[in-house]
């Protein structure tokens, strides 16, 4: 019994986010490129893969690597989400700021860390000087 699979990636190639279709049938491979502009919403890939996805011209079939290793869908479901989750979701802009969003918590940290060892210090030294006041005997 042959299986025929479709897989989808999409990717951000300059300037424009970029869909990759891969056709396997019969152990023939076959791609089409497709170029979406800016970054695709999931609902505008699924309508585009409704409406349009008859319309595709795929490349000559290719002989593929036929894969027979079936994989459990939840661990393919957390590999998604490790990767979605390293990547992360947004525009570059978006990503720009998380990330400046990001060295602003750390600087505040460490900001705020400092000042708490100044104060234990100075509180530290208070102590200490009171102490030797009571024992001079003032």
């Amino acid at each position: 019994m042959d299986r025929a699979t479709g897989i989808l990636t999409v990717f951000f190639e300059e300037p424009f986010w970029v869909g990759i279709f891969e056709h396997t049938e019969a152990g023939m491979l076959s791609v089409s490129k497709v170029t979406f502009g800016a970054e695709p919403k999931d609902y505008e890939i699924y309508d585009f893969i409704l409406k349009e996805y008859d319309h595709l011209k795929f490349s000559p079939a290719v002989a593929a690597n036929a894969e027979k290793v079936r994989r459990n869908p939840k661990r393919i479901q957390r590999e998604v989400h490790k990767q979605v989750e390293n990547t992360g979701l947004g525009t570059k802009a978006q990503q720009a700021l998380k990330l400046q969003q990001e060295q602003m918590k750390t600087q505040r940290r460490a900001i705020s860390r400092e000042r708490s060892e100044a104060e234990k210090q100075r509180r530290f030294e208070l102590k200490q000087q009171k102490k030797k006041e009571k024992h001079r005997g003032r």
